[in-house]
């Protein structure tokens, strides 16, 4: 039996800063105790929700307010229709050195929320 637990995130308004983080797994912590170890996160979901006029949304996955070329992973630029949602589902590693990146070409129209797994590396 996996030792992973569910989680859940969001729900986040998507602003128009393309570098926001969104979403990054603890990282290990030291101590006299011995520590914890630096965790991870399968991504299964994501729902972005528009309550407003058409707004498009784009994610990345890397460094810290990164969103370089070639990091793209869901959306660039992808559209969502007025009072309508957008799901992606699959399987995303993200581990504690990641982060999930994004924002929307509009401030606020779209929130995004998210579910998956979490566990530890090490």
């Amino acid at each position: 039996m996996a030792s992973n637990k569910v989680f859940r995130f969001g729900p986040i308004d998507l602003t128009t800063t393309l570098t926001t983080n969104l979403l990054n797994p603890p990282t290990a912590t030291g101590g006299t105790n011995g520590g914890s170890s630096a965790q991870y996160i399968i991504l299964r979901h994501i729902r972005i929700v528009n309550r407003g006029a058409a707004a498009t949304f784009s994610l990345w996955l890397g460094l810290t307010g990164g969103n370089a070329a070639g990091t793209q992973v869901i959306g660039q630029g992808l559209s969502i229709a007025a009072n309508s949602f957008a799901d992606w589902y699959g399987v995303l590693r993200i581990d504690s050195a990641d982060f999930l990146v994004g924002g929307s070409n509009t401030a606020t129209a779209l929130t995004i929320t998210g579910e998956g797994e979490i566990g530890v590396s090490g």
